[in-house]
């Protein structure tokens, strides 16, 4: 490869500056393009064109198959009117809330403990982040046994009536089962963001501070928590977001009930592709694409230029 070269005032030759745009900026190899060019493919093929079809079909009344005809705002109109759809999105949306806020305290909490002089702190970590390798199905069908068969007969071995039963056929209960299950699967991952937080913050700031006598939970409050607080933002936005579209944990736990009392956006939609009202959930599908772009969004935001992340 012939590299160009210039030649120093003083003697001795240089590279070249490699080649620029009319606007200063780096010029990229063709070669670049030609590797970029089937994975522009197969994503419009497999993402993007799927998506606006299935857009347009928003605005029909297809079941998925055959002939339809356009039928205009209809079924956006009646998804706000569907109790159905709306105790899906409360569900999911409360479920989320609850969720993200119990992950990241309790993730935040083992962290900091984590990066505590502790023994066998890095055997800890690996264990502590297993969870996160298992599948969510697998998960839930573990834990339904667990809830199912488990718990009731340790409710009564020590006389616990509320233990008795199955929390999964308790309308008013199942829903803490999935909290739980998603949380002990969400932990992890919560888990490996703050402790990375944390160990970039330096040694010689909790020196200072112990030298001017803050107790360990003070240099917890005014130095580890605003210090990591970038990282909080972007595990909740993140975590929400996720949790957002709950359906296998959902599945092998509860199967959308008692009823339908635990029953998902993502399970409502796709409960419908299957039953004949493919065009209305896709409305509702639509309609759920955009609020997980406007979280994309916020997300983007609050990460971007994060110092804590740079």
């Amino acid at each position: 490869m012939v590299t160009a070269t210039a030649t120093r005032p003083g003697g001795g030759d240089v590279a070249a500056p490699p080649p620029t745009t009319p606007d200063h900026r780096p010029a990229v190899p063709r070669t670049f393009y030609l590797f970029l060019i089937p994975t522009l493919v197969l994503f419009t093929l497999s993402i993007t064109l799927p998506a606006i079809m299935g857009i347009t079909l928003s605005f029909t009344d297809s079941v998925g198959f055959g002939e339809f005809s356009f039928t205009g705002l209809t079924n956006y109109v009646a998804l706000f009117a569907d109790p159905a759809v709306r105790s899906s999105y409360l569900f999911t949306i409360g479920f989320a809330l609850v969720t993200v806020v119990l992950v990241n305290v309790i993730a935040f909490l083992l962290a900091v403990g984590l990066t505590a002089r502790i023994r066998a702190k890095v055997a800890l970590r690996a264990v502590f982040v297993l969870p996160m390798v298992i599948s969510g199905i697998v998960i839930a069908y573990v834990f339904n046994f667990l809830f199912s068969n488990s718990v009731p007969q340790l409710g009564q071995a020590l006389g616990v009536a509320a233990l008795e039963q199955s929390l999964l056929a308790d309308p008013d209960l199942a829903w803490v089962t999935i909290v739980i299950v998603t949380a002990w699967q969400a932990i992890p991952s919560a888990l490996l963001i703050y402790i990375a937080g944390i160990l970039s913050i330096p040694g010689e700031v909790y020196e200072a501070a112990a030298m001017d006598g803050a107790s360990a939970r003070r240099r917890l409050l005014s130095i580890t928590l605003p210090l990591v607080s970038g990282y909080v933002v972007i595990n909740l936005v993140i975590g929400f977001k996720n949790f957002l579209n709950a359906y296998d944990i959902i599945v092998g736990l509860t199967n959308g009930g008692p009823g339908t009392a635990t029953r998902s956006v993502a399970m409502t939609i796709f409960s419908g592709f299957t039953g004949g009202d493919y065009a209305y959930q896709m409305a509702n599908a639509t309609i759920f694409f955009l609020i997980a772009v406007v979280l994309a969004v916020v997300q983007l935001r609050l990460t971007r230029g994060r110092s804590a992340l740079s």
